[in-house]
C-alpha cells in the first residue's frame, strides 16, 4: 500500500506544473495513465464497475467548477482562467490499492475559491488527526463536519470516505458529517481514505450517470488522503 499511495503521491505534485489554462482533461488523464504505468502501478479507476452505468473510463477523475467527484477526463473539458479541478487519483500495486484527491488552481481564482479549498484541506487533516486507536469513525465525521459547518460552508450529501486495502472501496464508510463517539471502533493496522468534499451554496447533489455536482451550481472542493491507523498518531500513506 505504500508503494501504490507514493505512487499517487507523486503524481498529484507533478499536476501542479501541467494544469493551467488551455489545457484539457483527457490530457490530464493520459499522463497520469503513463506515470502511475511506468511506476509500476496500475490506475484503479480505469474500467471501474458499479450496476446500472458503462465502466470507468478514465485514471483520474477530473471535476471543475460544480463538479464535486467522478468527472469523467475530456477532450471537450479545457481548464479556463479562473477555475478550480479536483483530481482524484486511484493506483492499485501488486493488490493493494491508495486513494487521493487535490483541488487546483487553474492560475489566478477568486477569493471565494481560494478560501473554500483552504477550508476544505484544513477539514481533512482535523480528520485525519482523530484517527487515533480507541476512536470511533464519528470522532473523524464529527471533526470534519462541525469546522466546515462553523466555517459556513456544506458537506456534500451522501458522499463519503470509506476503508480501503486488498479492495478500492471496503468498509467502514467515513461520513463527512457525524456525532462523535458513534460508529466502528478504530484500531491500528486500519487503513481508511478520509475525503471531505465542500460545496460552498448547498449539501444538494445532483448525479450525471458518474458524475456528482453541486445542486445550484455552486463550486467545490475535494482533497483526499489514504492513512494508516498507528498506536500514536495516523500515517499519511499518500503523502511525500
Amino acid at each position: 500500500m505504500r508503494e501504490s499511495c507514493q505512487i499517487i503521491a507523486g503524481l498529484l505534485d507533478s499536476l501542479h506544473e501541467l494544469i493551467k489554462p488551455g489545457v484539457n482533461t483527457l490530457d490530464l488523464d493520459a499522463y497520469a495513465e503513463e506515470y502511475i504505468r511506468s511506476r509500476g502501478g496500475t490506475p484503479s479507476f480505469k474500467g471501474y464497475q458499479i450496476p446500472g452505468l458503462n465502466p470507468f473510463p478514465g485514471s483520474i477523475c477530473a471535476s471543475v467548477n460544480s463538479a464535486i467527484v467522478h468527472g469523467i477526463p475530456s477532450r471537450k473539458v479545457v481548464l479556463k482562467e479562473g477555475d478550480i479541478i479536483g483530481i482524484d487519483v486511484g493506483v492499485v500495486k501488486e493488490g493493494y490499492h491508495g486513494d487521493a484527491a487535490r483541488s487546483y488552481r487553474v492560475g489566478e481564482i477568486s477569493s471565494a475559491a481560494e478560501n473554500l479549498m483552504q477550508i476544505t484541506e484544513t477539514s481533512l487533516y482535523l480528520g485525519i488527526a482523530a484517527a487515533i486507536p480507541g476512536n470511533r469513525v464519528g470522532d473523524i465525521s464529527h471533526a470534519i463536519g462541525s469546522f466546515i459547518g462553523k466555517n459556513g460552508y456544506y458537506v456534500a450529501d451522501n458522499l463519503t470516505g470509506h476503508g480501503i486495502g486488498r479492495s478500492l472501496h471496503e468498509e467502514p464508510q467515513i461520513p463527512n458529517s457525524g456525532k462523535p463517539g458513534r460508529g466502528p471502533r478504530l484500531a491500528a493496522g486500519m487503513t481508511l481514505a478520509i475525503e471531505p468534499m465542500v460545496n460552498i451554496g448547498t449539501n444538494r447533489v445532483t448525479e450525471k450517470g458518474w458524475e456528482f455536482c453541486v445542486a445550484d451550481n455552486s463550486l467545490s472542493a475535494h482533497f483526499e488522503h489514504t492513512i494508516l491507523v498507528t498506536d500514536t498518531k495516523p500515517e499519511i500513506l499518500t503523502a511525500l
